[in-house]
């Protein structure tokens, strides 16, 4: 696998991602969705197969938005969650439908992007966001680095403290932090303004 890889080589694992995939964390995305509007426009970041993300989202009503890099996942999402528009981009250069979101999910990929990209990625999700829209992405609380288990790539987590100022300079600020059955933390933020 390339480095130059679109798919960040989510393309040849994506049978084994598929397989590994649970509801861990299902109910955190459930429970973050009462605070959107009914039926209210969301995007998936890195949407995958869109299971379970997606579909317990358009289960629930919502007009949803998928974005992934890879091929085989977009088109596991489009079979998955087929009511859904979906796009096979990768977010650091997707236009996010150019619309905004009443929420924006990134589930598992934010902290796949090198530090320049996530910052870069807070910034654009902020901006797509409905005024008091709001934003949840996992990653680690802490700051830290490690190995993909699927990809074998350079994963990291920027820390709560970065991802806090980082999400103030754009615009938002965290509202709360979760953790889910499988140890994973979730950072829960809304866009400011009227």
């Amino acid at each position: 696998m390339t480095n130059d890889d679109a798919s960040a080589g989510w393309d040849a694992v994506a049978d084994r991602f598929a397989a590994l995939r649970s509801d861990v964390g299902t109910d955190i995305v459930l429970h973050w969705s009462r605070h959107l509007p009914r039926g209210g426009a969301v995007l998936d970041i890195g949407c995958g197969t869109g299971v379970p993300i997606g579909a317990c989202l358009a289960a629930e009503g919502f007009t949803l938005f998928g974005i992934d890099p890879a091929t085989r996942m977009i088109a596991a999402f489009r079979d998955n969650v087929p009511e859904a528009t979906a796009a096979c981009e990768p977010a650091e250069t997707s236009r996010f439908f150019d619309r905004r979101f009443d929420g924006v999910v990134a589930v598992g990929i934010l902290f796949l992007l090198p530090e320049a990209a996530q910052a870069a990625v807070i910034a654009r999700v902020a901006r797509a966001l409905c005024p008091r829209g709001r934003f949840l992405f996992s990653a680690p609380r802490e700051r830290c680095a490690w190995q993909d288990s699927l990809t074998g790539r350079r994963s990291r987590s920027l820390g709560e403290a970065a991802y806090g100022k980082l999400l103030r300079a754009a615009g938002c600020e965290i509202v709360g932090c979760h953790r889910d059955g499988g140890g994973n933390d979730y950072f829960d933020a809304v866009a400011l303004g009227a």
